[in-house]
């Protein structure tokens, strides 16, 4: 019950969102997003995405081996594309990210590692995310640098707060090393799969490496957004409203990628001095090439369903009864019956 009315939550904020821009800034962005997109900027955006999702699957396989599973890299790209096109065309966004890792785990007799496997790989992107996100944010001037300066009381009381979170998950984590419940050992069996499969020496650069390039190639894409919209920004002005963007991203509420994403480029535009409108119509941009990019997700579900529709007909199909049948044809006819014959001899009269 409390699943299905987080999950209805998620897609209801996303809604929401949408909504309350459609009331404020009106359907001229949405339609100007559409108008906006030519055949030359979707054709870049679509051999970026090609790039992200290669990068990003490579991560995965990095991170599955490190925990002791099997995972080649050309089913590992095929399988984040359908992941890519589910998230794209399904709500909340994550259904994709479910399905491969449920898939892999069973095709691997591992579900559990192969769930977690998924969880590191999409943590150590936002890690990277986050890191670079909050370098930029508080060194480079934009909105959010503004507002953590005009109230700085509250960011050291927020910051104070954080890093006392983070002492006490230190020493939980440290205390559950040397317990014997099961929380523990789960405990233990979490930061040993971290180690192994992100913090491991021959897997860490590239891990990190997967990641930045990732990063860049969404950064790239944004660009590729902001101009097509019209945008003559420079681009240290637009770098830290388009993390922004990226982080909004990550908050666990929108319809398919759509909400938290397009709400904070608009206010981070309009609170830049740049048009709010046309902030959301960069973000809409950026849906849109990343839907066209997760497209050949759906070629990989269709090519996967004509591949098992003739396997499900032979399952569906009844067998018939095997009849056992004479090696040779003279062992199905039967022998002659000997009839004793006696012979009278007669007398002469």
């Amino acid at each position: 019950m409390t699943r299905t009315v987080w999950a209805w939550a998620r897609v209801l904020g996303g809604a929401g969102i949408i909504a309350l821009l459609l009331w404020r800034l009106g359907t001229s962005a949405f339609l100007d997003g559409l108008r906006v997109i030519d055949g030359p900027t979707l054709a870049v955006a679509f051999l970026l995405g090609v790039t992200t999702t290669v990068f990003s699957a490579w991560r995965w396989c990095l991170v599955a081996r490190g925990l002791g599973l099997r995972l080649s890299l050309r089913s590992a790209v095929a399988d984040y594309y359908k992941a890519l096109f589910l998230n794209a065309a399904l709500p909340g966004g994550v259904l994709g990210d479910v399905d491969r890792a449920v898939r892999h785990g069973r095709d691997s007799g591992d579900v559990g590692r192969g769930v977690r496997a998924v969880v590191l790989e999409r943590t150590a992107g936002q890690i990277v995310l986050v890191g670079v996100g909050l370098t930029v944010l508080l060194t480079v001037p934009s909105p959010v640098l503004t507002q953590l300066k005009a109230h700085g009381t509250a960011v050291a009381a927020t910051t104070t707060t954080l890093l006392g979170a983070a002492a006490v998950v230190l020493v939980t984590c440290a205390r559950m090393r040397r317990g014997t419940s099961r929380w523990a050992r789960a405990a233990r069996t979490g930061l040993a799969e971290i180690r192994e499969g992100l913090l491991a020496r021959r897997n860490l650069p590239g891990v990190l490496l997967a990641s930045t390039v990732v990063l860049a190639g969404h950064l790239a894409t944004f660009v590729v957004a902001a101009r097509a919209a019209g945008s003559a920004a420079p681009l240290l002005r637009l770098a830290p409203l388009m993390l922004l963007a990226l982080l909004a991203m990550t908050l666990p509420v929108n319809v398919g990628g759509w909400g938290p994403r397009e709400g904070v480029t608009a206010w981070a535009f309009g609170a830049a001095g740049l048009s709010a409108t046309q902030g959301l119509t960069i973000a809409v941009v950026y849906g849109l090439f990343a839907f066209v990019a997760s497209l050949p997700g759906a070629a990989v579900l269709l090519a996967r369903a004509l591949r098992r529709a003739p396997q499900a007909a032979t399952e569906a199909t009844p067998a018939l009864p095997r009849v056992a049948l004479p090696a040779r044809v003279e062992e199905a006819v039967p022998e002659p019956v000997a009839v004793p014959v006696r012979i009278l001899a007669h007398s002469g009269a």
